[in-house]
């Protein structure tokens, strides 16, 4: 992935680290129920390659991002100031404008979304399920990339245009198979039958969603134009990369990005 200078970005995959079956081999996820002393290890062979550390957060599904920096802030309680054993705060997505501070995400089918700035203004990481894309329940349509392109814009004074964005692997339109609510949640009508190029019916009640082509209209729409990858499943790549829907118990990767 290119996402500009002086960026450095980086999503992992299965190989490289030490978890034993069912998360061989580089599981980043603490909550699977992986040995700690496993992740632990797999989660320094990442910072090592990001030459920075990573932070963790407690992914809820939501539309919250949360900022990153080494100078506490009680005025903003978005500012999260990483500390040794710090609780990882509830967020699902990390924006930064200080080099060293790796925004991270993990994810076993969700879609992880990078954004940066240019100039090395900062840059974003953001995970994004379903509701969270679509801002579906209580977040009443402003789902996680509006948030992130959002705060993102606002603390390096840049317009939407100029960003990067680069989508990672997450489960395809192929495997996608979802129901009704999903289709509300993004405001199409499931009593249409074949929705549109985005939802493709498959069954009665079913239909295949293109989870990174819905984040590509969302990052249109809001006049990001610089957009590359979402060409990988998560699904049918079982070598390279873990599913949670392939693989009820499996491991977690991440896409991370920081300014050098």
């Amino acid at each position: 992935m290119n996402l500009g200078d002086p960026v450095r970005a980086l999503m992992s995959a299965r190989a490289g680290g030490v978890s034993q079956a069912p998360y061989n081999a580089c599981n980043l996820g603490d909550h699977v129920g992986d040995d700690p002393v496993a992740v632990t290890h797999n989660r320094a062979l990442l910072a090592a390659h990001m030459q920075a550390e990573p932070v963790w957060l407690t992914q809820v599904h939501g539309n919250r991002v949360v900022r990153l920096s080494r100078t506490p802030d009680p005025s903003d309680p978005d500012c999260v100031c990483p500390t040794p054993g710090a609780p990882q705060p509830e967020a699902d997505g990390a924006f930064t404008t200080e080099p060293g501070l790796a925004c991270t995400v993990m994810v076993a089918d969700c879609l992880p979304i990078l954004l940066a700035a240019p100039n090395g203004r900062g840059v974003v990481a953001l995970h994004a399920g379903w509701r969270g894309l679509a801002g579906a329940g209580a977040m009443q349509g402003q789902g996680i990339v509006h948030t992130g392109v959002a705060a993102l814009c606002a603390a390096t004074g840049s317009a939407p245009a100029e960003l990067r964005a680069w989508l990672g692997p997450c489960i395809g339109p192929r495997r996608f198979e979802v129901g009704a609510d999903v289709l509300r949640g993004f405001g199409r009508d499931p009593d249409q039958g074949a929705v549109d190029a985005r939802f493709v019916s498959c069954a009665p009640g079913k239909w295949l969603a293109d989870l990174p082509g819905l984040a590509r209209d969302i990052l249109q729409s809001l006049g990001v134009q610089d957009i590359s990858g979402g060409g990988d499943c998560t699904v049918s790549e079982a070598s390279r990369f873990f599913s949670f829907r392939r693989d009820p118990v499996t491991g977690r990767q991440a896409a991370s990005i920081c300014l050098r």
